[in-house]
C-alpha cells in the first residue's frame, strides 16, 4: 500500500480525526468534539497522511506555533491498522524537518513515543524549562 503525506487543512477528513482523538487518543479524550474542532481551526500547521488509491486518511499531526521561532506538536497519531510501516516517521518529518518550521524550536508531549521523537532530535528538557500542568493533571486522584 502506497501513502501520501500533506499539509492541506481542506483536505483533512476532520470526522475521522475526531473519531481517533474521541476514542483511542489516551492524551485528550476528555475534548469535546467543538473544543477539537477549535483546535483544528486554529492550528498553525496540520499534516495529514492518506491511502494514495483512495485518499482515506490514516494519519494526522498538528502545530501550535508563533510562526517565528517556536512550535508544538501536538495529536499525532497513526490510525492501527496501518502501524508498522513507517508512517509515524513520514508523518514528523513531513511536520518538523520539511516545512516553515523547521529551525524553530519544537516541543511535544508524549508518554509512549520517546524512541520515535528522539530521532528527530527531541530531548528531555533541561533546566531551563519549567512546565505548568493543565488543571486536569492538577487534580487530586479523588477529585472529579
Amino acid at each position: 500500500m502506497t501513502y501520501e503525506f500533506d499539509d492541506d487543512p481542506a483536505r483533512l477528513d476532520a470526522d475521522a480525526i475526531w473519531a481517533f482523538l474521541s476514542t483511542d487518543a489516551y492524551w485528550g479524550r476528555w475534548r469535546t468534539r467543538a473544543d477539537f474542532d477549535r483546535q483544528l481551526a486554529g492550528a498553525w500547521r496540520v499534516v495529514g497522511g492518506y491511502v494514495s488509491h483512495t485518499g482515506a486518511q490514516v494519519a494526522f499531526a498538528r502545530a501550535v506555533s508563533d510562526g517565528v521561532s517556536d512550535a508544538y506538536l501536538a495529536d499525532v497519531y497513526v490510525h492501527p491498522d496501518h502501524r508498522g510501516q513507517g508512517l509515524g516517521r513520514r508523518l514528523v518529518s513531513t511536520m518538523v524537518d520539511n516545512g516553515p518550521g523547521a529551525l524553530f524550536r519544537w516541543t511535544l508531549a508524549t508518554k509512549d513515543a520517546h524512541g520515535l521523537y528522539r530521532s528527530y532530535g527531541f530531548a528531555e528538557p533541561d533546566e531551563t524549562f519549567m512546565v505548568r500542568p493543565a488543571a486536569l493533571d492538577r487534580r487530586l486522584p479523588d477529585e472529579p
